[in-house]
């Protein structure tokens, strides 16, 4: 999602190649809250006018495919290097155009994608809060439009569906950024069987705002929330037990202090080889020069 400062600045920046540099000693604890432990931060950068706005982000079991996608349209494909358990380096990026059911490029506010899931080998899913929906890519070159229920319509502009996750049924779960007030939950909405339905609510908390989800190798249901204070972000991962009826047993993973990143948007949870739960996410700088392009890991020892 697009967050736009009081005072809008040009984003005239420039790189050659793309550069990636870790930030050194960044393990043990962080400047944050909860049982994730800071792995690395990882500023990037492709001297490419297309890269920038990342929202949702995408990985395999082996946390070293990538795919993001970016709320002007685009999809960037790349393989994560690793070396002693961080990314290292990014190798073979290329940049795909969304296309819409008729394989033309998205333009307008049908491009602004925002969350992304895919199961396995299965489609890739993707949705939308410029048009409010979710997209099924059977292949690159064409979107397949998911039934859009009628409570879509209601979402408010620019604030709606930017997480998106995937079960290992297939089952697929998103809900908006707003809930409508702040004392009112955030309704999840569930696709199965060709239907949407409303089977259960997350609490609003705190001030944060969902803008990822991930269904962990655990099968349980990660969140990612944000909170723009005004002078920077917060971020926040809660997990839930998930079953067909309820989401249960909230804990609290991550909480970080103002300005700790930048505006993390896309999660991906996964299993690294020393059996822990690696949580992986991707920052929109919004095409702002004053703003970061990271990838940020954390992990979980348990």
């Amino acid at each position: 999602m697009r967050r736009r400062p009081a005072i809008a600045l040009s984003a005239g920046l420039a790189a050659v190649g793309i550069l990636l540099a870790i930030t050194a000693g960044l393990t043990g604890a962080a400047p944050s809250e909860g049982p994730a432990r800071l792995v690395s931060v990882t500023p990037w950068k492709i001297d490419d006018p297309r890269f920038g706005g990342f929202s949702g982000l995408e990985l395999d079991a082996s946390g070293m495919q990538m795919i993001v996608v970016s709320d002007r349209g685009h999809r960037l494909d790349a393989t994560l290097r690793r070396e002693g358990g961080r990314i290292a380096g990014l190798e073979g990026a290329r940049f795909t155009a969304l296309t819409g059911p008729e394989g033309r490029p998205l333009e307008g506010l049908r491009r602004d994608a925002e969350g992304l899931a895919r199961s396995g080998d299965g489609p890739l899913f993707m949705s939308f809060e410029g048009v409010h929906r979710v997209d099924a890519y059977p292949t690159p070159e064409a979107a397949r439009p998911l039934p859009r229920p009628e409570a879509f319509g209601g979402f408010q502009n620019n604030s709606s569906l930017e997480a998106l996750a995937i079960d290992g049924r297939g089952w697929l779960y998103t809900l908006p950024e707003r809930s409508g007030r702040r004392d009112r939950p955030f309704p999840v909405f569930r696709y199965r069987d060709g239907r949407w339905d409303v089977p259960f609510t997350v609490p609003r908390r705190d001030g944060f705002l969902p803008v990822g989800a991930d269904i962990g190798p655990d099968g349980r249901f990660y969140l990612l929330e944000r909170d723009f204070t005004g002078l920077g972000f917060r971020t926040r991962i809660r997990r839930f037990t998930l079953t067909e009826t309820a989401l249960t047993g909230e804990e609290v993973l991550l909480t970080t202090r103002n300005g700790t990143h930048d505006n993390l948007e896309g999660l991906a949870v996964w299993r690294d080889a020393e059996g822990r739960i690696r949580l992986t996410m991707v920052s929109d700088d919004n095409f702002r020069f004053f703003q970061r392009n990271q990838i940020v890991e954390y992990a979980l020892q348990e």
